[in-house]
């Protein structure tokens, strides 16, 4: 049975993962879903992986976006939002897998969206759970961003994520294009203040990894490297884990106090 999204184009950010990139493409191929279109937004990839990219565009008839050098996430997916020409946006970065429940938890999806006409997000995966959510229905979760300092859980900041999420494709009319020019997480992290900061509406995918997995091989291992003391159990690592998260709920709270339309 195909599962047709009308209305929908799947965006996917690439860079030098092109095998990643096509197990994605793939695995929705397998799952037989079909959208209105697809837009690969490539980040100036090493010539191999642009030439095996341009291979799958003629086999999966997607249309390619490139850019001359490495311009960072902020601009890859900025360049690839203008392309896209359909009322929704699924954007999905190439490490990640749909799950065979996809099909099923999309569709809701997008009904909610199509009957919620001020929603602007809906978030299907995550490290953790967005802190403060009420039920909503079908499995999903409503988030309620709580400004209140006595709601301390730092992650209440990221209302927004660059994990995989179904969004109008008016987005950054809305909220702002994506910052360039600088790490991708300050990338990720500005357009969660700004979605705060303009009342953005969305909900959440309470079961987590069901609708996707992310996967990263030695081959084309993840391209995004953080501080090792942030990951670490070591117990002064943790100790020092513990101030930081307090400095930057204050940090953030300020910086979303004092941001400016």
């Amino acid at each position: 049975m195909e599962n047709y999204f009308p209305g929908v184009t799947l965006l996917v950010t690439h860079y030098n993962r092109s095998g990643s990139l096509e197990r994605l493409l793939q695995t929705f191929s397998k799952l037989n879903c079909r959208f209105d279109g697809i837009v690969v937004s490539d980040d100036g990839s090493k010539p191999e992986h642009l030439n095996a990219v341009r291979t799958l565009a003629k086999k999966y008839g997607f249309e390619l976006v490139t850019t001359p050098k490495n311009k960072g996430l902020g601009n890859n997916i900025n360049k690839g939002q203008d392309a896209v020409k359909t009322p929704y946006t699924l954007y999905v970065q190439e490490d990640f897998v749909p799950q065979p429940a996809f099909a099923t938890h999309f569709n809701d999806a997008l009904a909610i969206m199509n009957y919620e006409q001020d929603l602007d997000i809906i978030r299907f995966y995550a490290y953790f759970p967005y802190p403060y959510l009420e039920p909503y229905g079908k499995g999903f979760s409503r988030m309620v961003y709580k400004p209140w300092p006595w709601y301390s859980n730092h992650l209440k900041f990221y209302f927004y994520s660059d994990h995989p999420h179904l969004r109008r494709s008016n987005f950054l009319q809305k909220f702002g294009r994506y910052a360039e020019g600088i790490h991708s997480d300050k990338t990720e992290y500005k357009m969660c203040l700004s979605v705060i900061q303009k009342k953005g509406k969305g909900l959440f995918f309470n079961e987590l990894t069901t609708m996707f997995d992310q996967k990263n091989s030695n081959t084309e291992p993840s391209t995004l490297n953080r501080a090792d003391w942030r990951e670490s159990s070591n117990p002064a690592f943790l100790f020092l884990r513990w101030w930081y998260l307090k400095y930057r709920l204050l940090k953030n709270t300020f910086e979303l106090a004092t941001l400016k339309d």
